[in-house]
């Protein structure tokens, strides 16, 4: 009643007769008094302009009525009651075919946007320049880059014909659509060809560039729009943040923080959000935690970024903490606060709160959601629930390759490699391809599985699909060749390489250790840096490691002390252990003991194990009794170092001594994981564990082993008691 009284007011304030079709109505005062506040009063205004009569076919303020009635509704979201006015309009200015246009694009219907705008221009209307942002929107939306190629060249055209006049806000458009439909090359083009650039064509280019992952560009950008005297606004200090944590470039994003503060962006959220983000990515959540402290206001992307922050710097229980504090502050769970939440209840083993958390996702019918499915295959497959896992993945009716990811991941945490490699092949069947993530988890699992052919396969999909050889790739090929055995396969995928890093150089330096080629190692280790690449604690341990297999005792120490004094790395237990088995496989077990003794740290049990393992290796009887009882102290638990004692027992024949650590691992209910391998015939991996007879070719498999045992002993070999014992 209230808005009909003012609809009535303001007509017969503004026309001179109130009951007929005004000929001096003013519109463009109309449409300023009259303004629906909701659904309902646009549709009684709609049914009271129709009874005065504004809908005339006569009427010369039809076509304006509709054409506001057309953008009321749109306003509201309500495209049918707009399609209604608009089919209803004898001529349809371009105002109303703007307005739907705008409707269709909000409502997220771009192919219908689209086919519109193709109408619009099929009935002879010009678009102009509120037109073609909207239409560059649904091609960018579409990642439609042709279509949008062809939208440009019709701007072009009607500028040169003079139909439109050049406009900043559809240069801006251009530029969004063109990185969203990542093509960079284009829109930095069109950027650097603009007469003048403001603020607005900055941020789309600079935001552009950083979605696109190019990251130091955005960051050139950003310094050249700096150099122009422009001050970046909110969302350009935002998408720098973004790529500063990218990049790691801690110091730049502190710099960043600085300017938001000086510019009072310190208050606003998206920022505030962003710059969590950003520490927590270059490894500082403490520095993040203090920005979330001092935010005035902080929503659900707040607490979740600086959840996800913690799981990813390994701070699993800060992690969960900061949840149940959420929780405690009103704000609910969503799929994105689930997703964050759940890699840190898995890795603390709190299934039960992991359950927990399942059925709130079943309850808010979370579940259709991959990325929740996929956290929560990884949450039970952390707390070696497999069932669970394989459970929902099954369940999941729209697997995505990262689902898939997950479920192999998740075999391949409980050590069931079969599994694992059976859901990679089931992959193809799905209609999916495997990513370089499934790769690169895959190819370890082929390596302990020794299924060769699989990973010739997967090097063969690599190279003919065009995923490239990137790094991590690279890296998993080289250390499965390696471990399988064919070092020269390493070494050729390493010399395919374009790029290489710390971990490719390590991998190759381990390698050859294990084949027994230390000099190779170091050759590799001299080549890496002749590139210019820093070696790391993880080098240091796979030189000394091969220097230990090789037998290159001065090398070693070498090595050992360029370690200390070249690049200033702290040895750690680690590196302790390579060089008492060093010292140790040369047969100097004093020095071996004395090099011990000499460390600025008490050493652990894989130290003392390493010297253990010297002893057995040279029948050091005395000496290995002395390091078993402070092993033993140290790690009580571990039956690899009683079994060690209990052989080197068994070497000197000393029976009675070898039944008392037998009898120990038996009181202390020690259970040696039975030693197992594969071999692949084919298509068919087979396994065998130690003591097993339950292969059903087992008594040729013995027959075979006895003429081997045969043929050694014929050659000269001398067998140890233990190991004789083992071949039968």
């Amino acid at each position: 009643m209230l808005f009909r009284t003012k609809v009535n007011a303001t007509i017969v304030t503004l026309t001179r007769q109130q009951h007929s079709v005004p000929i001096h109505f003013n519109a463009s005062l109309f449409h300023r008094h009259v303004s629906p506040r909701n659904l309902d009063e646009a549709r009684r205004l709609h049914a009271l302009l129709l009874v005065l009569g504004f809908f005339q076919p006569a009427s010369p303020h039809t076509p304006s009525f509709a054409s506001h009635l057309v953008n009321v509704y749109v306003d509201f979201g309500c495209l049918h009651h707009a399609f209604l006015v608009f089919r209803a309009l004898p001529h349809k200015p371009t105002f109303a075919w703007n307005a739907i246009l705008r409707g269709l694009v909000s409502a997220s219907h771009f192919t219908k946007a689209i086919h519109f705008y193709h109408s619009m221009i099929q009935h002879g209307l010009t678009p102009d320049n509120y037109t073609y942002p909207l239409v560059l929107k649904a091609c960018s939306s579409m990642h439609a880059l042709d279509l949008g190629r062809w939208v440009h060249a019709t701007i072009l055209e009607n500028e040169l014909h003079r139909k439109i006049k050049p406009n900043v806000y559809v240069q801006c458009a251009l530029i969004d659509m063109f990185v969203k439909c990542g093509s960079l090359e284009d829109a930095r083009g069109l950027f650097e060809e603009m007469p003048y650039r403001d603020l607005a064509s900055w941020t789309a280019m600079i935001c552009g560039t950083m979605w696109n992952g190019e990251w130091l560009e955005a960051l050139s950008l950003f310094r050249e729009m700096k150099s122009e005297g422009l001050k970046p606004d909110s969302v350009v200090v935002a998408s720098i943040l973004t790529v500063c944590g990218r990049l790691e470039a801690v110091e730049l994003g502190m710099a960043l923080q600085g300017c938001a503060l000086r510019s009072g962006f310190d208050n606003d959220l998206y920022v505030s959000n962003t710059m969590i983000d950003m520490y927590c990515k270059c490894g500082d959540p403490l520095e993040a935690h203090r920005v979330f402290s001092h935010m005035l206001y902080r929503d659900v992307v707040s607490w979740s970024t600086l959840i996800a922050g913690y799981t990813q710097n390994c701070l699993y229980q800060e992690s969960y903490e900061l949840y149940v504090e959420m929780l405690n502050a009103g704000l609910t769970t969503n799929a994105v606060v689930a997703t964050c939440v759940l890699p840190a209840l898995g890795k603390l083993k709190l299934l039960k709160q992991g359950k927990e958390m399942h059925s709130l996702v079943l309850k808010k019918e979370m579940v259709s959601d991959v990325v929740v499915g996929s956290a929560l295959i990884d949450m039970y497959a952390n707390c070696a629930s497999i069932k669970e896992a394989d459970s929902i993945f099954e369940c999941m009716s729209d697997k995505d390759i990262m689902a898939w990811n997950s479920m192999i991941v998740g075999y391949d945490l409980v050590g069931d490699f079969e599994s694992a490699l059976f859901t990679f092949r089931r992959i193809w069947g799905a209609e999916h391809r495997p990513n370089f993530v499934t790769l690169v988890t895959v190819l370890p699992i082929c390596t302990q599985l020794g299924a060769l052919r699989q990973g010739k396969e997967i090097h063969g999909y690599v190279t003919k699909s065009g995923l490239g050889l990137n790094v991590p790739v690279g890296n998993s090929l080289m250390d499965m060749y390696s471990k399988c055995g064919f070092l020269e396969l390493g070494v050729k995928v390493f010399n395919q390489m374009m790029a290489r890093n710390v971990i490719t150089y390590n991998t190759m330096i381990s390698a050859c250790g294990a084949h027994g080629l230390g000099e190779k190692g170091l050759a590799f280790y001299e080549q890496m840096k002749e590139a210019g690449i820093r070696p790391n604690k993880v080098t240091f341990i796979s030189l000394l490691s091969a220097c230990s297999h090789a037998g290159l005792l001065d090398r070693g120490w070498l090595l050992y002390n360029s370690m200390i004094s070249d690049y200033g790395i702290e040895p750690d237990t680690e590196h302790y252990s390579c060089m008492v088995n060093l010292i140790g496989r040369t047969g100097d077990l004093d020095g071996a003991y004395k090099f011990i003794t000499k460390m600025p740290m008490t050493p652990d049990a894989n130290v003392l194990g390493s010297l253990l393992g010297a002893c057995r290796l040279h029948n050091k009887v005395e000496l290995a009794e002395l390091l078993a009882e402070r092993v033993f102290d140290l790690n009580a638990d571990d039956p690899g170092h009683y079994v060690l004692l209990s052989n080197l027992y068994a070497s000197g024949k000393r029976w009675e001594d070898m039944s008392k650590v037998r009898s120990m691992i038996k009181d202390k209910r020690l259970e040696k994981k039975p030693g197992s391998s594969w071999i692949q015939v084919g298509h068919c991996i087979y396994v065998f564990h130690a003591t097993s007879t339950i292969h059903p070719a087992f008594a040729m498999i013995e027959e075979t082993l006895d003429s081997l045992l045969f043929l050694m002993k014929s050659e000269g070999y001398m067998l140890t008691i233990v190991n004789e014992q083992l071949l039968r």
